[in-house]
């Protein structure tokens, strides 16, 4: 007498159809002591039945009246504790693959980044991956685990766009670098890097407009300016011109 699903959450509510022979006239399906409900016969062979809350295994039976049937087993899930994701932030196109860690993620089969599903890889009990679908806007999204136990929700996702920069000031400094640099643009809150001429520049994120790097030594002359953060990169072409010092 096979069960599908055979498993479902703990709270219930798993709708649950049993095949067999002599089921007609079934008055009874039971999940351990406990009595399921919306119990519908399907046909001689077929009944559905919604699961009551339960934990662990217990065995499924089926009442008729020509008695009781075997049991078969049915396992109780909790619902999925996640713990982080590998990114936080990723491109507004999507297309990127990300890992999910927690517990309870062995039975996942979505998982839903702002209301957007995707089908996931179980890698094992405490970790899946995802590849992100597209978003709907740029911004934070929240992400949940549907998995047999149920669905689980608290972490956050942020859809960004590619940045732009649309001024630097000042445009030109020393070659032993040392010079302030101010970038305006947009979507300037997520970068990751700043680099003069292909060489990494520190830099502070003020906000999604405005950033500031400290330029580092360069060859005297222009140099591209590039900014990325997890959606793409945008290029100043010769943004900065680095300048030489006097000699005697």
């Amino acid at each position: 007498m096979p069960i599908s699903p055979n498993q479902g959450s703990t709270g219930g509510g798993t709708l649950v159809t049993i095949t067999g022979t002599n089921l007609a006239g079934t008055s009874a399906v039971r999940f351990g002591s406990k009595l399921a409900t919306d119990l519908t016969q399907v046909s001689p062979t077929q009944v559905t039945a919604v699961s009551p809350s339960g934990t662990g295994t217990v065995p499924v039976t089926v009442t008729t009246p020509g008695g009781t049937s075997n049991p078969v087993p049915f396992f109780y899930v909790g619902a999925p504790f996640k713990t982080g994701l590998s990114d936080v932030a990723g491109p507004l196109a999507g297309g990127n693959t990300i890992t999910l860690n927690g517990t309870g993620l062995s039975t996942a089969t979505s998982v839903s980044f702002g209301g957007v599903t995707a089908t996931p890889t179980v890698i094992s009990d405490s970790q899946i991956t995802a590849v992100v679908p597209a978003g709907a806007a740029a911004g934070p999204v929240g992400v949940s685990v549907t998995t047999a136990g149920g669905t689980n929700n608290g972490l956050s996702y942020t859809y960004v766009d590619a940045p732009t920069v649309t001024a630097l000031v000042p445009t030109s400094g020393p070659t032993s670098g040392g010079t302030a640099v101010t970038l305006t643009g947009t979507e300037l809150d997520s970068t990751e890097s700043v680099t003069f001429g292909g060489t990494p520049a520190p830099f502070s994120v003020i906000d999604s407009t405005t950033l500031s790097a400290v330029t580092p030594p360069g060859a005297a002359g222009a140099v591209d300016v590039v900014v990325t953060n997890p959606a793409g990169s945008d290029t100043v072409t010769d943004g900065f011109t680095y300048v030489a010092g006097p000699g005697i």
